[in-house]
């Protein structure tokens, strides 16, 4: 029975332990400067955030947006001067894999069933 109870607090530390790692890991991505490499239908993004803004830039143009975090593996964006009826619906990000330099993401824009799925990159700063 001792021995039941010392493997069951051992794996529950283990499993703390893991979680408040992963957690951390996860910090890293709210603030800084990011890259979406360029896919088959669109162009790379430069992310900038600090606090509660994210600005993007791509294909010649800046969207301002506010970012919203849930916890540390969910997000919302919402654009601050939409121009178009689709820019008003607010993105939830989830994040579905984590990286030493990067983590995945899917996207779905307002209520709808289109997901976007995607790598975000840590740009490395220059000393």
């Amino acid at each position: 029975m001792k021995i039941n109870n010392l493997i069951f607090i051992f794996l529950t530390i283990i499993l703390l332990a893991a979680c408040s790692q992963s957690t951390n890991k996860a910090d890293r991505f709210k603030n800084g400067n990011f890259e979406i490499p360029a896919g088959d239908t669109y162009g790379k993004t430069i992310i900038i955030r600090k606090d509660t803004l994210q600005i993007e830039l791509y294909e010649k143009r800046m969207d301002s947006l506010s970012i919203h975090w849930k916890d540390n593996f969910n997000y919302t964006l919402q654009m601050l001067n939409p121009k178009r009826e689709i820019d008003k619906d607010p993105i939830h990000v989830r994040i579905t894999g984590l990286k030493e330099k990067s983590y995945d993401f899917e996207a779905v824009i307002g209520h709808s069933n289109f997901k976007q799925k995607g790598t975000i990159y840590i740009l490395e700063k220059e000393e």
